[in-house]
């Protein structure tokens, strides 16, 4: 991996990103409501999604129809073919269960897609329809290609805490997200055989939301699980609270080799190298969590210290308290990514500042993985410029 050296001469990796602009956590005791976590608006919408999937089609179609009248009244000719681009969406979207890609909703994130096409559909000819001819590909892309292809990036990560020379594998793991088993699981498993890590750690949310209590669901996402071995063992945290229930967790791992840490922490052997693995709930609300990771780590850390922890909100407040590492995951990268903009959207109460990727909090290095899948209900099954993600980290001494 390539590296480049700061101020002091020391050598970083090519995408550190330092975190600037806090000079201490935030403060968000008085919010009222929290990324993640189940709030009345996002229930009003998951309803309104339900609503619009039920339509019939007849009526959804005249609705995408009256929307292609918008741009074309002036050029009436235009409006049927503005509205086969429509028309396509919804096929493209509603095919995916067919194929066995994705099984959410196809007419609101298609009702999405036509209020975008609603902007080029307003150029002069030729324009508009090379524009809605290049809609239909990023279409294609971004629900049946990128989704699909998992990326396996490498990092590593040194310490003066450890001392050995020979690097410990660590497979980052998260937002499984498994609606049923398709080529992406098929995939994962290829890969966590082929990488063959030392330790594999999980930052949570095991199922999608619109299957949490389909008993396929919970079978196949076993099938996956019981794949995931490592010599120095697999361990996992809870994902939000919304996703991964207790009573779920408990029955999805009944049996298999996988340890979920719940405000626990365990001591690994890392070729001779103690190596505290903390594992915190996340609530959402680092206020509340920080009291947790205080209970398990009962001072400052003399030993190498790893935390996970579902969402990146809590680690300026563990990089005050000494720790090392921290693995999360929770904004799926954004899942639609600009080019010079980064994610659209990250579920993080910081905004964009851990959107995905690495960041270096003084003496604490985070990564946000863009996860694996996708949330489900009404969030759309997309990925653009943010394919899934597993990290190989090879951690050793300086």
């Amino acid at each position: 991996m390539t590296s480049r050296k700061n101020a002091k001469g020391r050598e970083r990796p090519r995408n550190f990103v330092p975190f600037r602009g806090l000079s201490r956590p935030g403060d968000f005791s008085r919010r009222r409501r929290f990324p993640g976590t189940q709030s009345s608006y996002s229930e009003q919408f998951n309803d309104f999604v339900v609503t619009l999937e039920n339509l019939p089609r007849p009526v959804f179609a005249l609705l995408l129809f009256l929307l292609a009248l918008i741009p074309t009244r002036s050029e009436w000719r235009l409006t049927p073919v503005i509205w086969l681009f429509f028309l396509g969406d919804w096929v493209l979207l509603a095919a995916l269960a067919r194929a066995g890609k994705s099984f959410g909703p196809s007419k609101p994130p298609t009702l999405v897609l036509a209020v975008f096409r609603l902007i080029p559909a307003a150029f002069p000819l030729p324009w508009n329809l090379l524009l809605q001819f290049l809609g239909t590909l990023l279409v294609v892309y971004g629900f049946w290609i990128e989704p699909h292809r998992i990326h396996v990036t490498r990092q590593t990560l040194r310490s003066a805490k450890l001392k050995t020379r020979k690097p410990l594998r660590v497979l980052q793991l998260g937002d499984l997200h498994v609606e049923r088993i398709t080529r992406r699981e098929r995939q994962l498993s290829e890969l966590v055989r082929a990488l063959a890590p030392d330790l594999i750690l999980f930052t949570g949310d095991f199922l999608n939301t619109s299957y949490l209590k389909d008993p396929v669901t919970l079978e196949q996402a076993r099938t996956i699980l019981s794949e995931w071995r490592a010599p120095l063992g697999t361990f996992a945290v809870m994902g939000s609270p919304a996703v991964d229930k207790p009573e779920n967790v408990a029955r999805l791992l009944d049996g298999l080799e996988i340890r979920v840490l719940r405000n626990q922490t365990v001591t690994l052997d890392g070729d001779g190298d103690r190596i505290d693995l903390v594992g915190i709930d996340c609530t959402h609300k680092p206020f509340l969590d920080i009291a947790a990771l205080d209970s398990c780590m009962n001072g400052r850390p003399e030993h190498f210290t790893i935390l996970l922890y579902h969402s990146p909100d809590l680690a300026p407040e563990a990089a005050r308290r000494g720790v090392d590492w921290q693995l999360s995951g929770h904004t799926h990268g954004g899942q639609v990514r600009l080019p010079f903009i980064g994610a659209l959207y990250a579920g993080s109460l910081y905004g964009k500042r851990f959107e995905a990727g690495r960041y270096q909090l003084d003496g604490l290095t985070l990564y946000v993985a863009r996860g694996i899948g996708m949330e489900g209900k009404a969030a759309p099954r997309v990925r653009f410029l943010c394919p899934p993600e597993i990290v190989l980290w090879e951690v050793g001494g300086p």
